[in-house]
């Protein structure tokens, strides 16, 4: 099966400061982040993705805008 990445929009790159230029994509349950200027790579494991958004803002604060469905 082929991996589907997608572009992240008005992201810029922690390391050529390129902007528009990250791709996301998950591969066994881990998110991988690329720059495709630079080659920057980072990936994030399902743990740390929920500890970092939990600890950005207050229980109370977080609201569910929408949810994006790829088709």
């Amino acid at each position: 099966m082929k991996t589907k990445k997608r572009f992240i929009a008005g992201a810029n790159c922690p390391n050529c400061k390129q902007s528009d230029s990250l791709r996301v994509w998950e591969e066994n349950q881990i998110e991988v982040v690329e720059c495709v200027e630079c080659d920057y790579v980072e990936q994030k494991t399902p743990q740390a993705i929920e500890a970092r958004s939990h600890s950005s803002s207050s229980p109370n604060s977080e609201q569910l805008i929408g949810i994006f469905k790829p088709e």
